[in-house]
C-alpha cells in the first residue's frame, strides 16, 4: 500500500464523524467515504482541499477545508470555511470546527447556527461532547446567545 493510501486510512480512521443527539445509530465502523478538490499529505497530516465532505452513514461533515492529524496520541480534525456538521436531526453551522476524537468533543466557532426541525440558536462558540451529549453555546457578536423554539403542537 503506497505511503498515501496508509496516510488517507489513518486520517479517516480519526474521522469517524461525531453523532449529534442520541437518536443517530450510524454504526462508527461503517465505511467513511469521503471527497474533495485536493488532497494533501505531509507528515501526520492529511487535508481535504475542498469543498471536501466526510460522509460516515447518515451523518455529514462539510467544509471548505478538513485536515486530520495524528501525532503522539493527539487525533483530532481541524476544519475552515463553510463548516455543517449535519444529521438527520440537527444541523450545526460555522467558520470553523475542531473535533477531538479521543476526548468526543467538537467545538464549532464563529458564526455558529445550530438548528433542530423549526428551532434554531445561535451564538460565537458551541462546544458539544459527542459522548456525554453535553453542549454549551456561547453568545456571539452581541455577546449573546439567540434563539427561536417552537412548542410541539398537541392537537389542540
Amino acid at each position: 500500500m503506497s505511503r498515501l493510501l496508509k496516510a488517507t486510512a489513518i486520517a479517516l480512521t480519526l474521522a469517524a464523524v461525531p453523532a449529534i443527539g442520541g437518536a443517530q445509530t450510524t454504526d462508527s465502523r461503517a465505511p467513511i467515504m469521503w471527497t474533495a478538490v485536493n488532497v494533501e499529505y505531509e507528515g501526520d497530516t492529511l487535508t481535504l482541499i475542498g469543498p471536501a465532505e466526510l460522509v460516515q452513514g447518515d451523518r455529514r461533515f462539510r467544509a471548505d477545508r478538513i485536515s486530520g492529524f495524528n501525532q503522539a496520541g493527539d487525533s483530532r480534525l481541524e476544519a475552515v470555511g463553510n463548516v455543517y456538521f449535519v444529521t438527520p436531526d440537527q444541523t450545526i453551522r460555522g467558520d470553523r470546527a475542531t473535533y477531538d476524537t479521543a476526548g468526543g468533543v467538537i467545538v464549532v466557532t464563529g458564526d455558529v447556527i445550530l438548528t433542530q426541525g423549526e428551532n434554531v440558536m445561535t451564538g460565537s462558540r458551541l462546544t458539544y461532547n459527542v459522548e456525554t451529549e453535553a453542549a454549551r453555546i456561547e453568545g456571539g457578536s452581541s455577546g449573546r446567545v439567540q434563539g427561536v423554539f417552537y412548542p410541539e403542537s398537541t392537537g389542540n
